[in-house]
């Protein structure tokens, strides 16, 4: 079992406490870098859409170290550390083909996807695994047919992807060798596309990238971003919300099986779930931190040139200025847009392939087995840590 730094067992996801709503306040990295810590709605949304808050000047050479241990978030390179025309016009690479109406063409092969897994899953004796056997082999069945990489070893490739986003669970010499062998792989994988080109996301990137005259290292690191993302996150955030819905939630376990036919409803209660149930604990996320390029006034502070500002998102899409307290009802349509994918020019380019995915695999999970219950206590959760985010190792259920 794992345990944190008291040897209690840890909670699961959703019986996390955040920071309560209130002005910008001083706070400290890992690092012992200062930082205002922003926790309203409004405030965080400022900071994610206000070009005064920058990623770029976190990579300038007085900029002070956010990461213990460096990892693929810390990348000059990336798309998440590039602002203005050179973010857009590396972003303009892949943001196409991740539009809503892309999205929607997808969602029949998603669901084919869902349908044999369940298949297989339902063969299995019980109690059975639904981590290894359904909740982990999704997403990556999804990003796999996107980019092509079907026949790709996953095992080394989840591997590398636990080094990519290690959040201390790796030395620095762990990290730097793992992505030095990813990145060896995209790189491979951009040549081969680049000479034998598909209809795979690769290809297209490839494609638009050298039509755009984007650095063969950012393109590789695009690709491997998105291998990383393609995964990760939908997985995170599927078996939390298991946790979930197999525990405290088992109320709204009914009327997920109801939804198949009405999106609206279906989007609301994959949004409500994510917020309920978040993908990371208090920790500052090193994606979701900027600084200041000038002087500026959030929330009634004067937020001053060079500062370095943390918004946490979880704090914000639970202020009960915007959100109604206590936990939610999953059908009911919220307010106001969350930030679970951010706001602003960096918004998650995944957010509508994975609320696909999550809506698609819990309605047909719930429709398929009405009666899923779990074989497992919150005390018992075998967890999956030090990475940016955490979620279950393995959850045995029945039905």
């Amino acid at each position: 079992m794992s345990t944190d730094s008291t040897s209690r067992p840890l909670c699961p996801m959703h019986h996390i406490a955040f920071p309560e709503s209130g002005p910008p306040r001083p706070g400290t990295l890992a690092t012992g870098t200062p930082v205002w810590l922003v926790t309203r709605y409004a405030e965080v949304r400022q900071v994610l859409m206000d070009p005064r808050f920058d990623r770029r000047s976190l990579k300038a050479e007085d900029a002070p170290p956010l990461l213990v241990v460096p990892n693929l978030l810390d990348t000059p390179d990336g798309l998440l550390n590039q602002d203005g025309p050179a973010h857009q016009r590396l972003r303009g690479t892949v943001q196409r083909a991740f539009t809503p109406r892309a999205i929607a063409r997808w969602r029949p092969w998603v669901a084919s996807v869902v349908e044999s897994l369940l298949d297989d899953f339902a063969r299995r004796p019980r109690p059975a695994d639904i981590i290894e056997g359904f909740t982990r082999p999704l997403p990556v069945a999804v990003i796999s047919r996107l980019m092509g990489l079907d026949h790709a070893d996953w095992d080394r490739i989840r591997d590398w992807a636990d080094h990519a986003l290690s959040g201390g669970a790796h030395t620095a010499d762990e990290v730097g060798t793992a992505m030095l062998e990813f990145g060896v792989f995209c790189a491979d994988l951009v040549a081969e596309r680049r000479k034998d080109p598909g209809d795979d996301l690769v290809s297209g990137l490839v494609a638009a990238g050298d039509g755009l005259g984007i650095d063969e290292r950012q393109l590789v690191i695009l690709v491997l971003g998105l291998v990383v993302a393609g995964h990760e996150t939908t997985m995170t955030a599927l078996g939390n919300i298991v946790v979930h819905l197999l525990t405290d939630g088992r109320e709204a376990w009914p009327r997920l099986a109801e939804y198949e036919d009405n999106a609206a409803t279906a989007a609301t209660a994959v949004e409500n779930l994510l917020r309920t149930v978040p993908l990371s604990e208090g920790r500052v996320l090193p994606g979701l931190i900027r600084r200041a390029v000038e002087d500026v006034e959030l929330g009634g502070v004067t937020i001053p040139a060079g500062a370095v500002v943390a918004v946490q998102i979880n704090s914000a899409n639970r202020d009960p200025e915007v959100f109604p307290p206590g936990r939610p009802d999953l059908f009911t349509p919220l307010s106001s847009p969350t930030v679970v994918f951010g706001a602003g020019p960096h918004h998650c380019l995944g957010a509508w392939l994975a609320r696909l995915e999550l809506g698609l695999a819990l309605h047909r999970l719930a429709a398929r087995f009405p009666g899923l219950k779990a074989e497992f206590t919150p005390e018992t959760i075998e967890w999956r840590e030090g990475q940016m985010t955490r979620s279950p190792r393995r959850l045995p259920v029945s039905w």
